[in-house]
């Protein structure tokens, strides 16, 4: 799930990236920013999800993907959409 808060007196966005994944020992999120090698972990909630807060710039768009466990990569059903990657899978993508 993605929650996007705006401001209006910044020139940026805060925006939580959240992912049910109670099985999971650890979620990274990659992508953004074009990073896809190094990834921001998430913290482990009580209820099981991952979570982060991240600030993003107005008027951009982010590809990105999960990674559980350092092996499974999954997209975000709360994405604004989807756009094919090199791998002929699909990304997440988040506009700004």
């Amino acid at each position: 799930m993605v929650q996007k808060t705006l401001y209006k007196t910044k020139d940026y966005a805060k925006v939580k990236f959240s992912i049910d994944a109670s099985d999971a020992k650890s979620v990274e999120l990659l992508g953004l920013n074009d990073n896809w090698k190094k990834g921001i972990r998430m913290a482990r909630k009580k209820n099981g999800t991952f979570q982060t807060e991240i600030n993003l710039p107005k008027n951009s768009r982010h590809e990105f993907k999960y990674l559980i466990d350092k092996q499974t990569w999954l997209n975000d059903e709360g994405a604004d959409h989807e756009t094919p990657n090199v791998f002929g899978g699909t990304n997440s993508v988040v506009n700004i």
